[in-house]
């Protein structure tokens, strides 16, 4: 039997200004759950969000937090339950880490601000959880995007709540860092039993670390499932082949659809075979095992070979583009 969601909509409409830009859906979200929010700006990722905390009223249907209508909830009881982190960076400057994440403690100790010792262990859960006790003494103005995201989310864990919802967590964040929190945030929904909901644009990460992948198309039609269901159904496909792009079955990433400039095999398996194809493809062409054009790898060099003409040898895969495309243009 299945645990009850912690989070869910029923016939959802968002918009603004009387303007529906989605649904209405239905959706849902269990303990131990990590679900990415995906689409182009202007889909209403951030809008869904928005009417999911009950910080924008929708215009349709309702949402439920805990089985509990979010309308009928009062603010310190929503902050009790749900915990939000937004895309705006902090100006908080002059606290240390530790006092940041101690204000997730403010809808259970109220005005006062004042933490008993049961709170204080709370918040350093919090901060262990996130991985971000290391940070607790430092000035958050010292802090990298990174290190200061880890104690917004420490804050918003030392809330206790059930729903973790997190706006562009990754927007100012490198690779590495970037990695890091998603492979962070799905620890912490299975660590707690949490709830976690996030929009982002990072597709690849997406696919790679999401349990659901919530993903609005530009018509606004919103298709929910395991990351997996929605590629093989083709729903990533059709959810950008309008804007023109196209979606690599093979990577899980995007890339301009472009003409091709011809056609080209690649012999060669593993992750060799993989870069490869990601080179041929950059320079403009289509990978085709009925190609005529074929590369192979030989030792620690490549050959090129067409119908009818000598092999060509090259010993870096940046000179084997480069005779590709010479010879493309003859």
């Amino acid at each position: 039997m299945l645990p009850k969601p912690l989070l869910s909509a029923v016939d959802l409409i968002v918009g603004y200004a009387g303007r529906p830009v989605l649904g209405p859906v239905n959706l849902a979200i269990l303990p131990g759950e990590f679900v990415c929010v995906l689409g182009a700006n202007g889909t209403g990722k951030s809008t869904l969000l928005r009417s999911l905390t009950g910080l924008q009223k929708p215009l349709g249907g309702g949402v439920d937090l805990e089985q509990t209508p979010l309308a009928k909830l009062s603010a310190n009881e929503r902050a009790r339950k749900q915990a939000l982190v937004l895309t705006d960076r902090v100006s908080a400057q002059a606290m240390r880490g530790y006092e940041l994440a101690a204000l997730g403690r403010q809808p259970h100790t109220g005005w006062s601000g004042r933490l008993s010792a049961e709170d204080h262990a709370v918040v350093c859960k919090a901060l262990e959880d996130a991985d971000a006790a290391v940070f607790a003494d430092r000035l958050v103005v010292e802090l990298s995007d990174g290190e200061r995201q880890r104690i917004l989310i420490a804050r918003a864990l030392a809330q206790e709540p059930v729903v973790l919802i997190l706006d562009e967590p990754t927007a100012f964040l490198d690779l590495p860092r970037r990695i890091e929190l998603m492979h962070l945030l799905r620890r912490v929904a299975r660590l707690r039993s949490l709830a976690v909901l996030m929009s982002t644009h990072d597709l690849d990460l997406a696919l790679r670390y999401a349990d659901d992948v919530w993903l609005i198309d530009r018509f606004g039609q919103l298709k929910t499932g395991a990351p997996e269901d929605l590629v093989l159904a083709g729903d990533f496909e059709r959810a950008f082949l309008n804007e023109g792009f196209i979606f690599d079955f093979g990577s899980g990433a995007l890339r301009l659809k472009e003409e091709s400039v011809g056609d080209v095999a690649v012999a060669a398996q593993g992750r060799v075979g993989v870069w490869l194809q990601r080179a041929v493809q950059r320079a403009g062409f289509r990978v085709s095992d009925q190609a005529d054009v074929q590369v192979e790898v030989n030792g620690s060099g490549y050959i090129i070979r067409k119908s009818g003409q000598l092999p060509k040898e090259a010993g870096t895969v940046r000179e084997l583009v480069s005779i590709l495309s010479t010879e493309a243009r003859l």
